[in-house]
């Protein structure tokens, strides 16, 4: 009598699980608020056990410090490419505007964790990285609006601090919208009219310079 051999699936090394597990978080946020997120339900989608996920997490907030160290290096990596194509500060800045939107429509779930971390009232590890990113962020920021500035492309009567957290504010404005929508695609309809908007309040009336 002949038997069937039965291969098994091929194992992930650890590193590819926790990436897997990492994704599978970022994708469930974008479906419910990340804070009613349960390991067995982060289990049932990569049709995991629970075991599995704290084989390679300890516990669940180490699950989500893994999370948030993800879509940092992500999303400042992805900045970052995008500001160092750019021929100038202005351009800089209109390329990162873009790029963040366009990260968002790939990541959908990534500003609601963000969101969802900022709005916890305990400064657990996982909130403390997500600020330190978006402090990193706003530095490349103001970086760029100074670099703009000593070349006369920027209104002397801009306050660069106040123009900072107005282009952060621009794309979160954004993202709520989209999430009225129901669908992130929602932004890129009104990214370039918003952006527009952005530069002709900071530009210097000599400057031609947002391409």
């Amino acid at each position: 009598m002949m038997t069937e051999t039965i291969s098994a699936a091929p194992r992930l090394s650890s590193e590819a699980r926790r990436a897997e597990i990492i994704e599978a978080v970022l994708s469930l946020s974008a479906e419910r608020s990340p804070g009613l997120i349960t390991t067995a339900e982060i289990a049932k989608a990569l049709g995991l056990s629970q075991g599995a996920i704290f084989k390679h997490f300890p516990s669940k907030e180490d699950i989500w410090l893994a999370v948030a160290e993800r879509v940092a290096s992500t999303l400042l990596t992805t900045i970052a490419q995008a500001a160092e194509q750019a021929t100038s500060p202005l351009a800089a800045l209109r390329a990162i505007f873009l790029a963040h939107v366009g990260f968002v429509i790939e990541h959908p779930g990534t500003p609601l964790f963000i969101f969802h971390e900022l709005q916890r009232a305990i400064d657990s590890p996982v909130k403390q990285r997500i600020r330190s990113m978006l402090a990193q962020y706003r530095q490349l920021l103001m970086r760029l609006l100074e670099a703009a500035a000593q070349r006369g492309d920027l209104d002397k009567n801009i306050n660069q601090q106040a123009a900072a957290s107005l282009f952060i504010g621009s794309i979160q404005g954004l993202v709520m919208q989209s999430m009225v929508a129901g669908s992130p695609l929602a932004m890129r309809e009104q990214a370039e009219a918003v952006l527009a908007i952005f530069e002709r309040g900071i530009a210097s009336q000599n400057s031609g310079d947002a391409t």
